[in-house]
């Protein structure tokens, strides 16, 4: 017989022993000094065009954080005056619209403000029944909508695609050898498994592999095109290359958006090849998923809805704060085979806080999980995937204007097809070593930040537009700067 229990709570308990406490001694004081950090954050993003792209942390700076572990307190004004002189000057700079080395978002201010909140709540949502369950479960919902999933897939937020990526060849690799691999290991396998991946795809597939214990040695490199897209014929070709030496093909991984490139693979046909030989077709979109926000890039995507899982990360295209990857896998079952852990302090209650079936906790490694899904439902409620959508073409179209500027001038020649948003180029009549110089000295001058990459052995000049404040007039400065450097 259960007896409900009256929420009753004697006034003032708790409030006399508070000499423990690690809350302010002033709340007042508290909130003067924090509204005044959130007003220098919001004015630091509001001028963020007046600042260097990126500027080297000085002699200073470093010293400063090479100080023994404090003992006793400082005042917290002092420690945020160290925040306001000795770290927001010195960032990564993703936030600068002319910070085109990697592929960074450059966040929100809507994303700034869920990391408050998330921070104030200090939720921890690997389990149990609470609010940020519901939130991560909504954006599972949302992207199976967006990307052609079906009611039942199942969805988890990681650090980032590294990490979907290796959670992802785990549940392939289980559901091929079984679940007994779990606790036997690889060692009583009958045959040796292979998986696929473009000559492009990135380095944390290889990883995975190795993570996972089968080893990156058994990961096939399939060529690609002149576009830099995997080779459906090539890919054929290779498995039935491994079925004849007694292997057992188990993963094929597609591409949506190359690191280096932006490619994409013809995920449709890959994803033909791998339902014909029974394999689980795996999609990196770290760089390109979210592409299917856009009504004028969503074709090119053909093919992502008939995957068996797929990585993201909100915090590139999405502009949400790092970090926030993202995993969806089309059979939720077998992501909870792969992971859940009966144990006794982690039982399930019909009711209370340890309500609920599956927790996060059972679909990936991580029990300690941060509210991710926060800023990830805030910005996508407060700006809509419409308008999502327009910014990501948006940073496309610029990526084809900087191509044709670059083109225009006889100094630059394009090295790789513009496929989305990345623009490779090499300077007519250089070096690696001028290219390395100038890169960095764009760097270290504040001006602007790209990166260098390879390309059929050659070093050039590598652009990722990510950014949602970049515009025409910032590639026609960058483009400025590089033609006087290579006057």
């Amino acid at each position: 017989m259960s007896r409900s229990i009256e929420q009753k709570r004697p006034a003032g308990k708790g409030v006399a022993e508070t000499s423990t406490s690690l809350d302010p001694s002033n709340w007042d004081q508290f909130r003067e000094v924090a509204h005044g950090l959130l007003a220098d954050m919001i004015a630091h993003i509001e001028t963020i065009r007046q600042k260097p792209v990126w500027q080297r942390p000085t002699d200073e700076t470093r010293e400063r954080f090479a100080r023994p572990l404090p003992n006793g307190p400082r005042e917290l004004g002092d420690v945020l005056d160290d925040v306001r002189k000795h770290i927001m000057p010195f960032a990564t700079g993703n936030l600068h619209p002319l910070f085109m080395g990697w592929v960074h978002g450059a966040g929100t201010p809507i994303g700034m403000l869920a990391e408050i909140v998330a921070g104030g709540l200090n939720m921890n949502c690997g389990g149990r029944d609470h609010a940020g369950l519901a939130v991560e479960q909504q954006i599972v919902r949302w992207m199976s909508e967006a990307l052609g999933y079906p009611t039942g897939a199942s969805g988890l937020f990681l650090t980032g695609s590294s990490m979907a990526n290796f959670v992802a060849v785990t549940i392939a690799r289980n559901e091929a050898l079984g679940q007994s691999v779990r606790e036997t290991g690889l060692g009583n396998c009958d045959r040796q498994l292979a998986a696929y991946a473009s000559r492009e795809a990135h380095s944390c597939i290889a990883q995975a592999m190795q993570l996972s214990g089968i080893g990156s040695a058994n990961l096939r490199t399939v060529a690609v095109d002149d576009a830099g897209r995997m080779l459906p014929d090539a890919l054929c070709a290779g498995i039935r290359e491994d079925r004849a030496k007694g292997l057992l093909p188990f993963l094929v991984v597609g591409t949506a958006g190359t690191v280096n490139t932006g490619a994409i693979d013809p995920l449709a046909e890959i994803a033909n090849i791998a339902s014909a030989e029974k394999l689980w077709f795996h999609v990196d979109g770290a760089i390109g998923a979210l592409g299917v926000l856009s009504d004028s890039l969503r074709g090119l995507f053909k093919g992502i809805e008939k995957s068996a899982s797929v990585a993201l990360d909100f915090h590139k295209w999405g502009q949400v704060p790092y970090d926030a990857g993202f995993l969806l896998v089309r059979d939720g079952d077998a992501q909870k085979r792969t992971f859940v852990q009966p144990t006794a302090y982690l039982q399930r209650g019909e009711r209370g806080l340890a309500a609920g079936e599956t927790w996060p906790c059972d679909l990936g490694p991580d029990l300690s999980r941060g509210f991710r899904a926060l800023k990830t439902w805030m910005t996508i409620e407060a700006l809509g995937t419409v308008r999502m959508g327009e910014s990501i073409a948006h940073t496309c179209m610029l990526a084809h204007y900087l191509a044709e500027r670059l083109t225009s001038c006889p100094a630059f020649e394009l090295k790789a097809p513009v496929a989305l948003n990345i623009v490779c180029f090499g300077i007519r009549g250089a070096n690696a070593e001028f290219v390395r110089n100038l890169v960095m000295n764009l760097q270290e001058s504040g001006l602007a930040s790209p990166s260098w990459t390879t390309i059929n052995g050659e070093l050039v000049v590598r652009c990722a537009i990510v950014n949602h404040r970049t515009t025409r007039a910032d590639i026609d400065e960058f483009v400025g700067f590089i033609a006087k450097y290579c006057a």
